[in-house]
């Protein structure tokens, strides 16, 4: 039966709870087992060839769980996109009609963390071509399209039918190649559409960010319209920007946090709320107020408060990043569980970013208080023995609480599931693992020729110290004009 939590307050007993550290660390997941991860489980999955055929312009946004392009005659659809468009909590996740801007963007983004763990050059050389074609999605006024029709291959909607989301996940890629090449051409274009975001979608008498284009069409105020500008591209990539941008982008950071906190936090339940429309649209069970989009913002408050040095952020975020693991964990399945419903009862189902979102976070609290590996051992288990599609790679996603099967009516990938999540949370738990386990860890980068300015090398949204580098092999990225890429290994420890 699933857990009944009628009272949302919580009462903290003076009990102290004490760990057995050295034996928590001891069984904690080494950081090699998440390149295996990498390597033979999720790459099993986006490193065959239909993954890497473009349909249009797009990488393909659809493939059947085995991995192959999803057929053109509905006929010869695999039960897995039958069930996806006749059951109701599945409707929208499939449109055939269409490639996806945000699914290639974080394929390309994907790619970008293959490379980023491996040094392989044709994963950065994956990651380029992602970028070329989002570069052909931009339209004359430094906008975005979200989608491409296959058949005729125009790039659709309208302007004023695009979502603020929809523009922040069309940034991954850009964000990630920037990253990793430092290119000047991707970041200039990655500046135009930022400023384009924020200046066609935030407005300044009712502060924050709209749903759609303000003053263009109605819509829900959305946590995700600020949220998702905060962790598809501007986080983890604003350490790497020059001056004046860098500090420019930690301006907004601010001010959405801000927003965020002031907009959308629910003290007495101590999560966010999904919309922020009206007072009836403050309650449970609702879209987007779960276990994932609360511990996700409250994890990314706390990395802004780090980055822009604001104690405010880091010390509101803390403390509830806790009460969330708390209220989300399930002590009987040693997992975490989804949300709660309008009554108060535990949804146990597992769904795959909520679960990669709570270990992100918990993790980023284990860094500096091993005791949360009581949580994390757990779970990593739990991702590992039930979330991994062991036949054909990638992760289930939704997962039956009650039998740890997925749940076949949710394809493995569709226009909303990619490779982001898994991908990411790979990379967490690499740097992570490797801090806990006091080891050093090796990431890989592709910069000019050129010295590069130490000042801007960060282990994605990290701090580290770097303990050295090396040049590797030059690279040309092909059907390019650009100069030629140095394989840069750069070796971290103490990740904080």
């Amino acid at each position: 039966m699933p857990a009944h939590r009628p009272d949302f307050i919580r009462t903290h007993s003076m009990r102290v709870v004490t760990y057995d550290i050295d034996k928590l660390i001891s069984e904690s997941t080494e950081p090699s087992v998440w390149i295996n991860h990498l390597n033979n489980d999720l790459l099993k999955y986006w490193d065959i060839d239909d993954a890497k055929k473009f349909r249009g312009d797009l990488f393909p946004t659809y493939r059947t769980n085995a991995g192959n392009l999803l057929p053109e005659n509905k006929k010869d659809w695999p039960p897995e996109f039958i069930e996806a468009t006749q059951a109701p909590e599945t409707k929208g996740l499939v449109d055939p009609a269409y490639n996806y801007v945000r699914a290639h963007s974080r394929q390309t983004y994907a790619y970008g963390l293959a490379y980023h763990l491996t040094g392989k050059p044709e994963y950065i050389e994956l990651c380029r071509n992602g970028v070329k074609r989002l570069l052909s999605a931009i339209d004359n006024n430094n906008g975005m399209f979200t989608k491409q029709e296959i058949s005729t291959g125009k790039w659709k909607p309208s302007k004023g039918e695009r979502t603020s989301q929809d523009m922040a996940y069309g940034l991954t890629g850009l964000a990630i190649y920037y990253y990793l090449t430092h290119d000047q051409t991707t970041l200039h274009k990655m500046i135009q559409i930022k400023n384009y975001i924020f200046d066609t979608y935030y407005d300044i008498g009712k502060g924050y960010l709209t749903w759609y284009p303000r003053n263009q069409k109605d819509g829900d105020v959305e946590i995700v319209s600020q949220l998702d500008q905060i962790y598809a591209y501007m986080l983890f990539v604003t350490p790497s920007l020059p001056e004046p941008y860098k500090t420019e982008w930690k301006s907004d950071l601010r001010k959405l946090t801000n927003i965020l906190i002031n907009r959308f936090y629910s003290e007495r339940y101590g999560f966010f709320w999904g919309v922020g429309t009206s007072s009836a649209s403050l309650q449970l069970a609702i879209d987007h107020t779960d276990f994932g989009h609360s511990v996700k913002t409250m994890w990314l408050i706390y990395r802004v408060g780090l980055l822009v040095d604001e104690p405010t952020f880091v010390t509101f975020s803390r403390d509830k990043i806790n009460k969330i693991l708390e209220e989300a964990y399930i002590e009987r399945t040693k997992s975490w569980g989804r949300r709660f419903d309008e009554h108060g009862e535990m949804d146990e189902n597992k769904e795959w970013w909520i679960l990669a979102e709570l270990d992100q976070a918990c993790s980023l609290l284990a860094l500096n208080d091993p005791s949360y590996l009581e949580y994390l051992n757990n779970t990593y288990k739990y991702w590992f023995d039930y979330m991994v599609d062991k036949e054909n790679g990638e992760i289930w996603h939704m997962v039956n609480g009650d039998t740890n099967l997925p749940v076949i009516r949710y394809p493995k990938i569709h226009n909303w599931k990619t490779s982001l999540h898994s991908f990411e949370h790979c990379l967490f738990g690499y740097i992570t693992s490797s801090q806990i386990k006091g080891k050093p860890f090796t990431l890989y980068y592709a910069f000019p020729n050129e010295k590069f300015s130490m000042s801007r090398i960060r282990p994605y949204l990290f701090d580290a110290n770097i303990l050295g580098y090396d040049y590797l092999e030059d690279i040309a990225l092909t059907n390019t004009t650009e100069e030629r890429r140095r394989i840069t290994k750069v070796t971290y420890d103490s990740a904080r």
